[in-house]
């Protein structure tokens, strides 16, 4: 047995055992752990950010710890186990990769990524519409930049960026009238328009537009700590602070890396 497999099984007997004999394992269901695989996504996704790749290990295992649990969870009502949702996969990754497994032939990555939602509409035997496999619960930005990824799967797209940024200023003008008219509810509307065709620009410019918010905020967050720090020091608070000295120490923090 080699080591990946004799790994997998230690954990599946682990998780027997935890389930047998722990008190909080073994009060879980499927509902309950719900909300946990959600904050060990965002703790991987950090991770990813920070290029830790330690931490990526461990939050990986976290998740790998989930799919066991729900597959044990499963396995006591005879739903399914640990070998439907791998065996499920692997049926699921050789339909969806011909180009590797059939003779179908790709060019390019583009290629492949069409050919994978083509093949996700055919697995529902068209029983769902284009865009129904998008989560309802996704956030927002993730929301819209998968909903265009999946439009351009079936030929609904934009040609040339060119013609995406003429639709980003289009939007910015109709999101300023509204602005000017103070028309509170159609700004809304179309600001929600601009966000849209921002994000259908980064697609195009191959920017993954939630991985770029994040490294903003994560740099606000540094330059804003920093700040208030300066503050601290010469014993005020950022409240008591006038505009032009907060910008001194703002500018400051922009130098650090």
């Amino acid at each position: 047995m080699d080591a990946r497999a004799e790994a997998f099984l230690r954990l599946l007997k682990i998780m027997d055992e935890l389930r047998e004999q722990c008190p909080w394992d073994k009060k879980q269901t499927i509902e309950s752990i719900r909300h946990l695989t959600i904050e060990e996504t965002f703790e991987l996704s950090d991770a990813i950010l920070k290029n830790d790749l330690n931490e990526i290990k461990k939050e990986l295992g976290d998740i790998l710890l989930h799919i066991v649990f729900y597959s044990k969870i499963a396995s006591e009502t005879n739903q399914f186990n640990i070998s439907d949702v791998i065996n499920t996969l692997c049926d699921k990754l050789i339909f969806r990769h011909p180009h590797i497994y059939a003779d179908v032939k790709v060019e390019n990555e583009d290629d492949v990524k069409q050919n994978w939602e083509q093949l996700k509409q055919k697995e529902k035997d068209g029983n769902k519409t284009v865009l129904s496999g998008v989560p309802n619960s996704m956030p927002a930005l993730l929301k819209a930049y998968r909903i265009q990824e999946k439009a351009r799967a079936v030929g609904f797209d934009w040609e040339h960026p060119e013609q995406v940024f003429e639709k980003v200023k289009e939007e910015l003008n109709e999101f300023e009238n509204e602005i000017k008219n103070k028309n509170q509810n159609e700004a809304e509307k179309e600001f929600g328009d601009v966000l849209f065709s921002l994000i259908n620009y980064a697609r195009f410019l191959k920017i993954n537009p939630e991985d770029a918010l994040e490294q903003t905020n994560k740099k606000f967050i540094h330059r804003f700590n920093y700040m208030e720090q300066k503050v601290k020091e010469n014993g005020k608070q950022i409240a008591d602070c006038k505009l032009d000295e907060l910008d001194k120490y703002w500018n400051e923090a922009k130098l650090i890396k």
